[in-house]
């Protein structure tokens, strides 16, 4: 019972550090594995040693992955890829259905972008579209930014989905293709079902957001080019997997293809060529992109870092197997358990990556004892960690402010939003569960 206490009083002095402190993760998680530690008495001399490993076991396997998915994603975003998408959708899809056109567009530009880096970019789309149709700017926002935010927790290569992959030892393309099939009925009841019952919520936006600078549409590069290249990594990562379940004496080959650090690296060297230089672009000009690339996902990084170091805390002392079995024994099903310690982690620190990567390392040892499908259990860790955002997110002010909302009108589109893309992200994984066995009796 005394360890199990003495992992809560970790989580909630590392909760207190980040939340109201306002401590750097890194040096949160640092300190809490250190007390964690201390209070599960793993010897003094081991202890050092024990987070070093775990930093160094977690990112050794990511490190390289989660930058490449930085630099293509930025090259996705300098291109304009990433607007031409959108405005292709828009334009083949018609005024009548820009919605739907903008569901797409979130989920097929969340893939290769991160979060934050798709929500400027796309934003002042939304805002030129509210001036041409009329249309209230929150609804049409929020299908966009339900597709977004589910990339984000829900498929590889986003940071937190990747680390939980490594850290509950799932399979990168099993879990994207399971992803997929739950991101699609989640991202239409979030997304444009959800949408139409904002329409009465106007917001005001500042001119600062409506008026950003954008590539002229005469130096976009094509839609063809934008949508494969964009999805390359999908596409490369989702036939590997088929071709492995398939073609079992295939595996030798296909082991080195699908592996994800080779898909990445695959569709980086692709997207330099098809976006920049066989659009005219110097090797050099191209080549700016990844300074600024790297400079962003670093604090991602050192967030993952921090959290293998309290994992490997919690195994040295043993009690990760105590707390597995604690889980396990629980009359609730192994994906809801998941589920609610990334939605407690998220209502009480506010970031989705912190979330996604510390319920991982807790609900490690439940994956091993109870048996329950890993690629699964990243989606459902996944569907918690977007649970609840309020004002300890940074999302929640970003769409505030763009938005010119109250916060009344934030809680009920915004926090809402993720709300219900963790409910639908759960139930859909939970019906995947079950219907799993089937497709192999």
């Amino acid at each position: 019972m005394w360890n199990v206490l003495s992992v809560l009083l970790a989580v909630g002095l590392l909760t207190i550090m980040i939340a109201w402190g306002k401590v750097q993760p890194l040096l949160a998680f640092v300190v809490a594995a250190l007390v964690a530690a201390l209070l599960l008495g793993v010897p003094v001399a081991r202890i050092p040693g024990a987070i070093e490993k775990g930093i160094g076991d977690l990112l050794g396997s990511l490190v390289v992955i989660i930058c490449l998915g930085a630099v293509f994603g930025k090259l996705i975003a300098d291109s304009g890829a990433a607007r031409r998408i959108a405005t292709c959708l828009i334009d083949s899809l018609g005024p009548a259905r820009i919605p739907v056109a903008l569901t797409i567009t979130g989920f097929v530009v969340g893939i290769p972008l991160y979060y934050n880096v798709g929500f400027v970019l796309l934003v002042p789309l939304i805002f030129s579209l509210v001036a041409g149709s009329g249309r209230p700017a929150v609804a049409l926002a929020i299908p966009l930014l339900a597709g977004l935010s589910i990339a984000h927790g829900f498929l590889p290569p986003h940071p937190s989905p990747v680390a939980l992959v490594a850290s509950i030892h799932a399979d990168m393309g099993t879990t994207l293709l399971y992803g997929i099939v739950v991101a699609i009925p989640t991202l239409i009841l979030a997304g444009p079902v959800f949408a139409m019952s904002l329409r009465r919520i106007r917001g005001e936006p500042s001119a600062i957001f409506r008026n950003g600078s954008q590539v002229p549409d005469a130096e976009l590069p094509g839609a063809f080019n934008s949508f494969a290249t964009a999805l390359l990594p999908v596409v490369l990562l989702g036939a590997t997997t088929v071709l492995t379940m398939a073609r079992p004496d295939l595996n030798g080959v296909l082991a080195v293809l699908s592996n994800p650090l080779v898909v990445m690296l695959i569709s980086y060297v692709v997207a330099i060529f098809t976006l920049g230089l066989a659009r005219g672009k110097k090797f050099s000009s191209v080549m700016q992109g990844p300074a600024e690339a790297m400079r962003e996902i670093a604090p991602i990084l050192l967030i993952i870092a921090g959290a293998g170091a309290l994992k490997q805390v919690l195994v040295e002392s043993g009690v990760s197997a105590e707390l597995g079995a604690l889980l396990g024994s629980l009359p609730v099903p192994p994906l809801v358990l998941g589920w609610s310690v990334a939605t407690l982690i998220r209502i009480c620190l506010g970031s989705a990556t912190v979330a996604g990567v510390t319920a991982g390392g807790i609900v490690a040892p439940l994956v091993q004892s109870s048996g329950v499908d890993p690629n699964l259990m990243v989606l459902a860790i996944g569907a918690g960690s977007l649970m609840c955002s309020h004002v300890n997110d940074s999302g929640f002010w970003m769409f505030k402010e763009y938005f010119g909302l109250s916060l009344k009108d934030t809680f009920r589109s915004w926090t809402l939003m993720e709300t219900l893309v963790g409910v639908f992200g759960l139930l859909f994984v939970m019906l995947l569960s079950l219907l799993l066995p089937l497709s192999f009796s």
